[in-house]
């Protein structure tokens, strides 16, 4: 068994203050991200994740809203600069159950962003940017970023928002 990838970029450690600014951060990734990302979102409930993606929706130019899909699983968002595959894992509770939901046959062609998805999703692709989000006092965020994989090695993540 051979041992796993080490993180190819960061980790890098920002302050988010604001709903805004999560969003903003968002954005600002989007303007990274290639066919074939894969975002892993986690964070407690409220942290921020689907702020997060909605700027992320925002960057990619991807029309009508980026809401919280916990009720469907996943959404497509198609129309922008790439279509946005945004998922929420909290309630699966195996592999098996990710595999259901055929991430990986949109994977190729889109950005995907899964909430919850830590421990459940890294076997879709060997490259994914981890985002780990931590409340702190007020709205305040610590934001976490860490590119795992090739696809990462010398992009520059953002560090402030």
């Amino acid at each position: 068994m051979s041992e796993p990838a080490p993180p190819s970029a960061g980790p890098v450690r920002l302050t988010a203050a604001t709903d805004a600014d999560m969003r903003r951060l968002g954005a600002r990734l989007a303007a990274l991200l290639a066919p074939g990302d894969l975002l892993v979102l986690t964070g407690g409930l409220g942290a921020g994740k689907t702020t997060l993606t909605q700027g992320i929706g925002a960057g990619l130019a991807v029309p009508g809203a980026v809401v919280s899909p916990t009720f469907v699983i996943a959404r497509v968002h198609r129309g922008g600069r790439l279509p946005l595959v945004h998922a929420d894992a909290y309630r699966l509770g195996s592999v098996a159950e990710v595999d259901d939901l055929d991430l990986d046959a949109s994977l190729e062609e889109s950005v995907t962003v899964v909430e919850w998805g830590e421990g459940l999703v890294e076997g879709l692709t060997g490259d994914r940017l981890e985002i780990v989000i931590e409340p702190g006092a007020d709205e305040r965020r610590t934001v976490t970023l860490t590119g795992v994989g090739a696809r990462w090695r010398g992009v520059p993540l953002p560090d402030t928002v």
